[in-house]
């Protein structure tokens, strides 16, 4: 399976909504969080296309992922596949291509994932960390790692 990386565009957003929505209704109906209008209204109200990029395999929306720069970094957000690219492989190449720039860039990496998640293994197996927990979110960090071929 052939991807890449796209510049989001504003137009994106409602395929982005509902992506969310989709891919988050069972984690949260399972925390009793969900609310068919909170949660795309919350990924319409945060919504950054400089910052977010549109995943595609074979030229088709498969997709999303947000790397915001902050204090410190950057905030892994938004990270968001259709139901049938998951469990390919395809979230961790993306994942590690991300990495890859940001550990060039020598930037530590946060994100949140909300608890019981099977997308905290994925940020496991790439050397993210807990760094805190609510009843909700398990908040995590990733420090830079060298680069090969430089020292670290």
């Amino acid at each position: 399976m052939s991807w890449n990386l796209r510049p989001a565009k504003t137009a994106d957003i409602e395929v982005i909504a509902e992506l969310r929505a989709t891919v988050m209704r069972a984690d949260l109906e399972r925390l009793g969080r969900f609310d068919p209008h909170r949660v795309r209204r919350r990924l319409r109200d945060s919504f950054s296309a400089e910052h977010t990029s549109v995943i595609e395999t074979d030229g088709a929306f498969a997709g999303c992922v947000t790397l915001r720069p902050a204090e410190g970094g950057h905030w892994l957000e938004h990270f968001y596949l259709a139901p049938h690219r998951q469990g390919r492989g395809l979230g961790s190449a993306v994942l590690g291509t991300l990495l890859g720039r940001t550990d060039a860039e020598g930037s530590t990496v946060r994100l949140d994932v909300l608890r019981g998640s099977a997308a905290q293994r994925l940020y496991e197996r790439h050397g993210f960390t807990v760094e805190d927990e609510d009843p909700v979110d398990v908040f995590m960090v990733r420090a830079p790692r060298a680069a090969a071929g430089r020292p670290g």
